[in-house]
């Protein structure tokens, strides 16, 4: 049966956001203990998109048993479950992304994390190996009725503007470091490293009976400031499943970072993946056009049939956790929680009436 979920920044992490999250008919909670912005809990509204998010400040601060199982009893005491995390701290991984000399410390971080993630009943664990992150998109009010939202062209910025010292994912973990910027890396270099982390954390991932999940990349280019991408066409996202066999190994599906891929045919990804009980949980979200140009919109206007992805999904008796994701800012004074909740409501009428 398709689950209704939510997903959750840090800073909404509160009674007054799981009572909304219950309201719109959500069962589960995607959550994020991170925030990626200095002064605000939404990304996708945010102007500084080009300068990054801002600073990570959990440099110190593990996910611990006992704080996962207080949030959990939270969570459930407001008629919700909890079984997924999405994204690491980028202070927690940022040498295993740029293969630093403290690589197998973080490694040995992130399993720990992982331990007490099982401990806590938590089974699902989102994570973008990328080193650019989630960058180069563009805020603008365009689209029906015309909000804000964004957009990536790629001829409206410098795609090889280099990454500076001390930032990784589009967020500053050092302050302090020394001038100058992240040397090139190719993308066979990303996918050694991707590889040495996989083959190091999914056996510790299966022992908890934890799913790592991976998203692709958004924008889907194969090079961006600099670096190389690893997921940003449909077949090279689907290269995932070579390094390891793993049942721990799979997918976040973001129907709209694939739709944006060159050539991609997101309707079949997701037939084919969650037939194969690949698919972790999916961002149901909707774009118009393909790189080098696109722009993300409502649910319900978009490139992407979404009423056929539902469809498949009941038709391959997948059980997973669907939640709203990037949806345009509605013009009142609760834009956030307005367009998850017009989101949530398409979602929920799409699950309970489509066959």
């Amino acid at each position: 049966m398709l689950k209704l979920g939510l997903g959750l920044y840090k800073s909404l992490l509160n009674s007054q956001n799981f009572q909304f999250a219950k309201q719109t008919g959500a069962s589960h909670l995607v959550v994020q203990l991170v925030d990626y912005m200095s002064g605000g809990s939404n990304p996708n509204l945010a102007n500084n998109h080009l300068n990054g998010w801002g600073k990570t400040n959990n440099q110190e601060k593990f996910w611990e048993f006992e704080d996962l199982l207080a949030l959990k009893k939270e969570i459930n005491a407001h008629g919700l479950e909890w079984d997924t995390i999405e994204n690491f701290d980028p202070a927690h991984w940022y040498d295993i992304l740029l293969d630093g000399p403290e690589k197998e410390k973080q490694l040995d971080n992130l399993k720990y994390m992982l331990k007490n993630m099982g401990k806590a009943g938590i089974r699902n664990m989102g994570y973008y190996f990328s080193l650019a992150g989630v960058w180069g998109w563009t805020s603008k009010n365009y689209g029906r009725g015309n909000p804000m939202t964004v957009g990536y062209d790629a001829s409206a910025i410098d795609s090889n503007a280099p990454i500076p010292n001390g930032m990784v994912w589009n967020m500053t973990y050092n302050e302090n470091a020394s001038p100058g910027v992240i040397d090139y890396v190719p993308r066979e270099e990303m996918w050694d490293r991707l590889t040495w982390f996989l083959e190091n954390i999914l056996p510790v991932a299966e022992e908890n009976n934890i799913r790592m999940l991976a998203h692709p990349d958004d924008p889907p280019m194969p090079e961006l400031r600099n670096t190389g991408r690893l997921f940003y066409t449909q077949d090279y996202y689907e290269k995932l499943l070579e390094i390891s066999d793993s049942p721990s190994n799979g997918f976040e599906c973001c129907l709209g970072t694939i739709q944006e891929m060159k050539g991609s045919n997101v309707l079949d990804f997701v037939d084919k993946q969650s037939r194969d009980n690949k698919i972790g949980y999916v961002h149901f979200r909707n774009v118009k056009g393909k790189v080098p140009n696109y722009r993300e919109v409502f649910v319900d206007e978009g490139d992407i049939d979404m009423p056929e992805v539902i469809r498949i999904l009941k038709r391959n008796n997948y059980d997973g956790i669907l939640i709203p994701d990037h949806s345009p800012a509605m013009s009142c004074d609760a834009p956030w929680h307005a367009s998850m909740a017009y989101s949530m409501g398409y979602m929920k009428a799409l699950i309970e009436n489509v066959s």
